[in-house]
């Protein structure tokens, strides 16, 4: 079963993206900001990373830097799922080495149909 980390500071958000995953079968695990993604990813590496981009501590940007730059983890993809929709924020999270952008307000199968397509690689 693939484990999906999903980083978002949105509590109503977190547990919707959750409960979705988790009703596709996958293994959910969540962090309210960056940071907390970022160290949770020291411990055990997720096979994708749901990621908000507006969030306390660094933002959503700044954590898949981290992650694409990171020889590690620079494998794992990243779905940004951002309030931001306009084209500019779209190219910058696909700049920032994003795999997908998911624009709120989304559409369940649209979210549930790039995870599953990016865990297959």
């Amino acid at each position: 079963m693939s484990t999906v980390l999903v980083v978002e500071d949105s509590v109503t958000q977190r547990e919707m993206i959750s409960d979705l995953l988790r009703g596709s079968g996958l293994n959910v695990k969540v962090a309210t900001d960056g940071e907390e993604a970022l160290q949770f990813i020291q411990g055990v590496c997720p096979d994708l990373v749901v990621l908000d981009i507006v969030m306390p501590k660094m933002n959503g940007y700044e954590v898949c830097r981290r992650l694409k730059a990171d020889p590690k983890t620079q494998n794992v993809p990243v779905v940004m799922c951002s309030s931001k929709g306009e084209e500019f924020d779209r190219y910058w999270g696909m700049k920032q080495g994003a795999d997908a952008y998911i624009a709120k307000p989304f559409q369940p199968k649209e979210l549930i149909g790039t995870v599953k397509q990016l865990l297959r690689g």
